[in-house]
């Protein structure tokens, strides 16, 4: 039993590493977005979609993994560092269905402010790295939040 809440603890650490770290990147791509035109937006376009794409399904495995670390370990579901993780879970899930593709969606149609665009990517990307950034702090430092 060990040796298997090893590996779904392995799987878990992964799958944030992969959900958490290209949103990172898209920071700067974003900023790029400013003055690209034609091919070069698309392509950053398409790296952004990719990228949301990819968080997803990580976070499908995160989840999978999760319940599995639940399963197997000494923890209960009404913890309450998992009871709060899966609130935020759910803030984020939802967030993450309307923050990206309706403004990447934007880029392609005409007279659309690309400044005001650009914005809303960032912003909707610190937004999500803020909300998986604190669940990250429930799973590292496992508060006791109550009795």
């Amino acid at each position: 039993m060990k040796m298997l809440y090893s590996l779904l603890l392995y799987i878990h650490v992964a799958s944030v590493i992969i959900s958490v770290g290209p949103f990172f990147l898209l920071l700067s791509l974003v900023r790029k977005m400013k003055t690209t035109v034609g091919d070069v937006t698309q392509a950053y376009l398409d790296t952004f979609r990719f990228s949301v794409r990819l968080a997803k399904h990580a976070g499908h495995v995160l989840v999978a993994s999760g319940v599995g670390l639940i399963l197997a370990g000494h923890w209960t579901w009404t913890t309450p560092w998992i009871l709060m993780t899966i609130i935020i879970l759910v803030c984020s899930l939802l967030f993450l269905a309307r923050a990206f593709t309706p403004t990447i969606r934007q880029f392609g149609e005409q007279n659309v402010d690309r400044d005001v665009l650009v914005h809303k990517l960032k912003r909707a990307i610190w937004i999500y790295l803020t909300l998986l950034m604190i669940m990250l702090w429930f799973m590292v430092t496992k508060p006791v939040l109550w009795q």
